[in-house]
């Protein structure tokens, strides 16, 4: 009995399997080569190799800071021109060639009573810091005419210039400083615009944990030196500032070239 059961089992296990082949759809050859190429490739990559590394990160592309030609308007593309040796902002239409230079920053080193005038910033960069009365020399203006105008602006204070004291360039960041020493024509000042308050500063008082930039913080200290001398110098230096620094780190910069006259 139990042979019989067994017997008939098995056929209706066959019975079944013909009727799945023939009700299953069949594979295409190219479709189960393809699926069985996969298959192999797939378990001789998990079996025999690693995994591959991660692609590199493309390389980062200059940006021109000259995105478009002032002559004609069109776009502007980096490349180094014939006979020379730098990439430069070159006019993709006109072929002009559009070079960037070093911005000038005039000032003034205001003394009075043995101290000196420093404003508070009211604008961005460095708001808040202190910093002397300076700004962006402008087209038609002398250094000595900018740096007055800058104090007149930021500490409504008329100087008159007495002599240059330093010239500091950062070629980072491509600004070339020219520091004047002035005093006021009348003991009056305060905040202009771009200004949150002014303040005159013994040398001793000096907020150097609150200046706004470097160029600042090497002219008070060269400033400070000389006046403890007693032999006020024309400065000249470099200053090389670190990559990824912001404008008013202590640590961010080195002193080069340092000429004192």
């Amino acid at each position: 009995m139990l042979l019989l059961r067994s017997h008939h089992h098995h056929l209706l296990f066959h019975h079944a399997a013909r009727l799945l082949v023939r009700r299953a759809a069949p594979v295409p050859r190219a479709a189960s080569a393809r699926l069985r190429s996969l298959r192999m490739s797939a378990s001789n990559s998990s079996a025999s190799s690693p995994a591959a590394p991660s692609p590199p990160p493309a390389p980062l592309v200059p940006k021109s800071r000259i995105p478009f030609c002032p002559a004609c308007g069109s776009p502007t593309k980096l490349a180094v021109p014939d006979g020379d040796e730098k990439m430069r902002a070159v006019c993709s239409s006109c072929g002009r060639i559009h070079y960037e230079n070093p911005k000038m920053v005039v000032g003034c080193l205001v003394e009075h009573d043995n101290k000196v005038l420093l404003c508070r910033r009211k604008i961005e960069p460095a708001y808040g810091l202190w910093t002397l009365p300076a700004g962006y020399l402008e087209v038609g203006e002398s250094a000595a005419e900018g740096a007055s105008r800058e104090t007149l602006e930021e500490a409504c204070a008329d100087v008159e210039i007495l002599a240059p004291y330093a010239q500091l360039d950062i070629p980072l960041i491509g600004q070339s400083y020219i520091i004047f020493r002035a005093r006021m024509k009348t003991p009056n000042f305060s905040p202009g615009s771009e200004s949150l308050e002014c303040a005159l500063f013994a040398l001793d008082d000096i907020p150097f944990d609150s200046l706004a930039f470097s160029s600042i913080i090497v002219t008070l200290r060269m400033y400070i030196e000389d006046v403890r001398s007693g032999n006020i110098k024309f400065h000249y230096c470099t200053i090389n500032k670190r990559l990824g620094a912001g404008p008013s780190d202590l640590r961010s910069f080195d002193i080069d070239n340092h000429l004192a006259v």
